[in-house]
């Protein structure tokens, strides 16, 4: 069991080795003779499924297994890509963002539960932080180098065939997963309750618990809000005059910067008293980031804005981690993480929306506003010192 920290490490690695995140859009629109309205349409069917089957599936974990859950969203998720460069059709496409909706959500809670009742099995849980953040670094990892190898391969290979190749690193990660160990955490004699029991127990400890509410309500909103960064960066760098063939280098820097974060996130702990002080950190910086992209204008300010706001302000919700699963009995572990992210999916949703709204009228008016909510959501913030375990 003491490897399953290090397995779920390199399966996040080898899952989230995406080769299409760098050509996404030439993919569905010179090979997939879609719209960019159609592409925009299905990044958002994509986000309704995750939301609608967040929650029914983390309760797979908890009724099943973790390790079941995790082999059946890896193998879904590499399947989503053999259905996604089957044929160029947009019901194909729709079809397939289902089925990737689908393996996320059985992934979403399920390797954070196996990673912490692993850590509390072996008496290791004072380093679960620190282990939620390597896991998190691991998948950016693999993002980054996605991200550069899809790049390359593109000229070469071609838009489906450079897609089609990100099979064999999902398709890995599943080869990997069968080698984890899952924690006994029910006991020899007692039988598992039913799925719908586990669901509506689940739900039932998110509602019933007031630090879990405090801690979720601060990272949903304030995460809803930062991630316009991802919506907003790529426009605000043409509005300062740099080319898009600097817009892959800087998407890495986000990545890397998030890294860093995460890697540095305990000594800044120690360096600022607390966890709680840390997260205001986290806020603070994005808020002031967003606040400057709203009035900067030259490329030498802009790019780390941008990289600032994303840095600290994607990096945040992955500091909740330790203190999420602290509230949480490990038999609702799956569920009631999986109901936290389905709020923070609907939080995007509704985020994105209001951005969307906002950015067509100004996009540096939208920048700075974001920018004055954060902060706002900063001030406002209900976690406390006492729900947050350091």
């Amino acid at each position: 069991m003491a490897r399953n920290p290090r397995l779920l490490a390199a399966i996040r690695l080898l899952f989230w080795t995406h080769l299409i995140s760098a050509i996404m859009v030439p993919f569905f629109r010179e090979w997939g003779g879609i719209s960019l309205r159609q592409v925009l349409f299905l990044n958002g069917w994509f986000m309704l499924w995750n939301f609608l089957l967040e929650v029914p599936t983390g309760t797979v974990a908890d009724r099943f297994s973790r390790k079941t859950s995790i082999l059946l969203g890896l193998a879904l998720g590499t399947g989503a890509i053999g259905v996604m460069v089957s044929a160029p059709r947009f019901e194909v496409f729709l079809l397939a963002e289902v089925i990737a909706a689908l393996a996320y959500t059985l992934l979403s809670g399920a390797d954070e539960a196996l990673l912490y009742d692993s850590l509390l099995a072996l008496g290791r849980e004072e380093e679960a932080q620190r282990s939620f953040s390597r896991l998190e670094s691991f998948k950016l990892a693999g993002i980054v180098v996605g991200a550069v190898a899809g790049a390359l391969l593109a000229t070469p290979l071609g838009l489906r065939m450079t897609v089609a190749l990100q099979m064999l690193p999902m398709g890995a990660s599943v080869l990997l997963a069968l080698l984890l160990i899952e924690p006994s955490v029910h006991g020899a004699a007692q039988v598992r309750p039913g799925y719908g029991e586990i669901f509506r127990g689940g739900v039932r400890h998110f509602l019933r618990t007031p630090a879990l509410g405090a801690l979720a309500l601060d990272l949903v909103t304030i995460n809803a809000a930062c991630w316009l960064i991802l919506w907003l960066y790529q426009p605000l760098l043409e509005a300062a005059g740099i080319g898009i063939a600097w817009f892959g280098l800087v998407h890495v820097g986000l990545s890397l910067g998030q890294i860093a974060v995460l890697g540095q996130s305990g000594r800044l702990q120690r360096w600022l008293g607390s966890r709680a002080r840390l997260l205001q950190l986290a806020a603070w910086l994005p808020g002031l980031a967003f606040l400057g992209l709203g009035v900067a204008g030259s490329p030498w300010s802009v790019i780390p804005l941008v990289i600032l706001a994303a840095s600290f302000g994607l990096a945040r919700s992955t500091l909740f981690a330790a203190s999420l699963h602290s509230h949480i009995p490990s038999e609702r572990r799956a569920t009631v993480v999986s109901t936290i992210s389905m709020l923070r999916t609907l939080g995007i949703a509704v985020g994105n929306t209001l951005g969307g709204l906002a950015v067509a009228f100004s996009l540096h008016g939208t920048a700075f506003a974001t920018g004055v909510v954060i902060l706002l959501l900063a001030l406002l913030a209900r976690s406390r010192e006492e729900h947050l375990s350091d």
